[in-house]
């Protein structure tokens, strides 16, 4: 499908929904306001789906459409066509807030972290010495590189992340003789654990970011808290996705050399790195203690490398500044979901409280895995924790099964589970960019750990819920 008809596809539909008649739609009496988000809803999901733009600028597009056809400062004619749907209209105000929500700025303190851990060789010096003790034994070796990943992909992006592994490792790689399917299992296991790894911490992936925009209130879960389920829970699934690999792909080889050359830097810059980054961390896991939210937090970083000048305005033009932008369209989509009340028209009209809270949560989890192997995990969280974030609080019989929260930490852990394919996620794609390995290889493997680890989110769910976190 070539991108015009992709992009004609895109818009076609959404406007099809604008236009026709509300009493058309599947839902109860819904007014202006709410088809209107409905098309937007539309709109958003088949460009994250079919990307006919890049999918950070379909954030940016969604958030200017609600400014203009949603918001009390809007199109007049806009505001003018239902008066009766007035108090409906989103203050403009919470829109543009969503480009600087705490959410970003959280993740925003992630990307300085990083930037300055990779300048300055933190990163590097890290996976020579986590290395070091697993001696030269393939299998070994494969584990180590796959902790180190997991590691760094909880405080650096999963992409930059596996960009890193695969520079370092590609020797290592190389050495493996012609033919030994354990330069498969090398090569898999980077993107793998590093997809996993980014469940760790609130920061660790975009999804994780939109979760926790809905985790608040009643249902807030704070960074320590977060690390505390999630960091065994990635564990689990790295030794999961180790032994699977070894099962498909075992390396013949007796033993590699791992020789990766670098040392610390001991110069003032470099110091105040490496005690930022210790101190950001450690106020992120004690915030129960110190009272601080983690994402004023993550302003630390941000303000300590800027006056320290160890990021410069050249280093900020290497942050991933389209994430951001991807995470507050799926923020903004969110507000007017929510804001317009069409949330909750739509759970009126669907029988959901006619179904077993179990299934529910089988159902929104199956559904994300699918999604999420099709298109960024990113925007499939954009597009269903709003939904299911109101389904969990209004629906009172999911209380007895962790209401709201499980229901959200189900959908946003599921959705970096989906690693099957090539294009479920740029650590994927890069791996495979590499040729030394068939998309059938990666869906083998990967379509097995997707399934196990859909199911160990289950079971991470009952047992939060036995413990009484949900």
């Amino acid at each position: 499908m070539n991108k015009f008809l992709r992009l004609v596809i895109s818009v076609g539909i959404p406007l099809l929904i604008w236009l026709m008649p509300a009493n058309w739609l599947p839902l109860n009496t819904i007014t202006l306001i709410e088809q209107r988000v409905i098309a937007l809803f539309f709109l958003a999901a088949l460009m994250w789906i079919l990307e006919p733009i890049p999918i950070f600028a379909t954030s940016m597009l969604i958030i200017f459409l609600e400014l203009a056809t949603l918001s009390n400062k809007g199109f007049i004619w806009f505001r003018q066509a239902a008066p009766e749907t007035l108090g409906q209209l989103q203050n403009s105000k919470e829109i543009m807030a969503t480009l600087a929500s705490p959410i970003i700025v959280l993740f925003l303190g992630g990307f300085f972290l990083a930037l300055a851990a990779t300048k300055y060789r933190l990163d590097v010096n890290l996976a020579r010495v986590i290395l070091k003790p697993f001696g030269t034994r393939p299998a070994n070796v494969m584990l180590g590189t796959m902790i180190i990943s997991g590691v760094l992909s909880m405080f650096m992006s999963n992409t930059a992340t596996t960009a890193m592994m695969l520079a370092i490792m590609s020797p290592i790689i190389a050495a493996f003789p012609a033919g030994d399917r354990g330069r498969t299992a090398f090569l898999i296991s980077i993107p793998f654990a590093a997809n996993i790894g980014g469940m760790g911490t609130p920061i660790g992936t975009p999804p994780n970011a939109v979760a926790m925009k809905y985790l608040t209130g009643d249902l807030s879960v704070t960074f320590s808290q977060w690390m505390m389920f999630a960091v065994p829970f990635v564990v689990v699934m790295l030794l999961v996705v180790w032994l699977v690999l070894l099962f498909f792909y075992k390396p013949q080889a007796e033993h590699i050399r791992v020789d990766i050359k670098s040392s610390f830097l001991t110069n003032w810059k470099a110091i105040t790195v490496y005690v930022t980054f210790a101190v950001t961390i450690l106020a992120w896991v004690t915030s129960d203690w110190h009272g601080m939210d983690s994402d004023v937090v993550g302003m630390l970083p941000i303000a300590v490398f800027l006056v320290t000048r160890i990021i410069t305005v050249d280093d900020l033009k290497k942050l991933s500044w389209e994430v951001l932008w991807l995470i507050s369209g799926g923020i903004a989509l969110g507000l007017v979901i929510d804001g317009s009340g069409l949330s909750r028209n739509l759970i009126s009209s669907i029988p959901f409280d006619q179904m077993s809270p179990l299934l529910i949560i089988v159902l929104a989890s199956v559904l994300t895995l699918l999604m999420a192997s099709f298109m960024s995990h990113t925007a499939t969280a954009n597009l269903l924790l709003p939904v299911v974030a109101v389904l969990g609080v209004n629906l009172p019989a999911l209380a007895g099964f962790g209401g709201a929260r499980m229901l959200i930490l189900a959908v946003t852990l599921t959705s970096s589970m989906a690693m099957a394919l090539p294009i479920s996620t740029p650590p994927n794609a890069m791996a495979y960019a590499s040729g030394e390995f068939s998309s059938n290889d990666m869906a083998r493997a990967g379509t097995v750990i997707s399934v196990i680890g859909l199911g160990c989110v289950f079971l991470l769910m009952f047992i939060l819920k036995a413990v009484h976190f949900l």
